[in-house]
């Protein structure tokens, strides 16, 4: 069973990295992702830092863009308390954790994404997440830090190990690298037949059409099914076209 990997979208402090790793070393998370770290890395404070963590440190995985980090995940939870123009499943860290883990019994690949500390995760990356989770605090003082709500995700993950129904099977679903190549496909066909008209509407109306989709939780053969039918009527539209 595969634990989920836990990506950090251009993280701003190496302390933070760093307190992040020794969380998920608490909590028998063995895999971080960085997107885009700020100060690049390694990263010297991120090291001293993680405490008990350093196997976690050390087999960090940098990648440019967030796209990337996702390829070989099939569910990906974001956590945010920003409210969006998407609909998407919110849930509670607790709720989150079980769907999560039933998932996991499946054979799931799962992904807990953090934004950046001080800006949160852009629209443009929540459109590219299933589930988004939000985490309850008192409105005199909502902002939580990278490390604590790695904590809470993780002991919430942590004490529901073995507890998700064998009998809840759940069906296998695409990778986001399928995801991604049907994204790029869409888009240039959605752009050439000029589908969004209004030019400031289309970023809203992208991000929609992309939650519609990973809503749908196609396997990998639906999603190249789908990138096969496409083409096919591309094709007739530009045969009969000429």
């Amino acid at each position: 069973m595969v634990s989920p990997v836990v990506i950090l979208v251009r993280p701003q402090m190496g302390e933070n990295i760093g307190a992040v790793a020794r969380a998920m070393s608490n909590f028998g998370l063995p895999e971080l992702r960085l997107v885009a770290p700020r100060d690049g890395w390694p990263n010297k404070k991120a090291a001293e830092m993680a405490a008990g963590a350093t196997h976690i440190i050390d087999g960090v995985k940098v990648f440019e863009r967030f796209t990337e980090a996702l390829l070989d995940v099939q569910h990906v939870y974001a956590t945010t308390a920003r409210s969006r123009d998407m609909e998407k499943l919110v849930l509670e860290p607790a709720e989150a954790m079980v769907q999560l883990c039933e998932q996991q019994e499946s054979g799931w690949r799962t992904a807990l994404v953090f934004g950046p500390e001080r800006t949160g995760l852009e629209n443009e990356e929540v459109a590219l997440c299933n589930t988004l989770i939000t985490i309850p605090t008192s409105p005199d003082n909502s902002s939580l830090n990278l490390a604590q709500s790695c904590v809470i995700l993780g002991y919430e993950w942590w004490r529901r190990q073995g507890m998700a129904s064998a009998e809840r099977a759940l069906p296998e679903v695409a990778a986001r690298e399928d995801w991604d190549g049907l994204f790029k496909q869409l888009e240039v066909y959605l752009d050439e037949v000029n589908y969004y008209r209004v030019a400031g509407k289309k970023t809203i109306m992208w991000h929609n059409v992309q939650t519609m989709l990973l809503r749908a939780q196609w396997s990998g053969q639906e999603v190249r099914s789908m990138r096969g039918m496409l083409r096919s009527i591309w094709e007739r539209r530009k045969l009969n076209s000429d």
